[in-house]
């Protein structure tokens, strides 16, 4: 499975984009905001392709979607939250957008979540930030 997120609204607090599923869109998203030096968990990671799997989080004490080799990042989830102060670096996924915000989040983290989880059984799953 091929995820895209297309970053369509930068602003000084956050970076809000659209995630594709197989070219189709799924939901929009919310991160830090890109800045030009990482800021520890106040920073979007860098563009790029990276490889998508599940696996516990210990901050969430649950599986997570988990992206893989993200370069001078360390755990970097998929999961729930409304606005960049939820996201400590990580994308966060919702199905409602307005400046700063994201909506109905944690029905959206599950979706995608099956989505991601069903996807691995058959093969890789990754997400192409631009």
């Amino acid at each position: 499975m091929q995820m895209t997120l297309k970053r369509t609204i930068l602003t000084q607090a956050s970076t809000v984009g659209k995630l594709s599923i197989n070219g189709k869109f799924f939901c929009y998203t919310i991160e830090d905001r890109i800045t030009l030096q990482k800021i520890d968990a106040n920073s979007a990671i860098p563009a790029g392709t990276y490889a998508v799997i599940i696996n516990e989080s210990p901050r969430f004490k649950r599986k997570m979607p988990r992206l893989l080799d993200v370069p001078d990042f360390t755990g970097i989830l998929i999961h729930w939250g409304n606005k960049a102060g939820d996201t400590e670096g990580c994308i966060l996924v919702g199905n409602t957008v307005s400046k700063n915000f994201i909506g109905n989040s944690r029905a959206t983290f599950n979706k995608i979540y099956k989505r991601i989880d069903d996807a691995l059984a058959q093969g890789p799953v990754t997400i192409t930030i631009s």
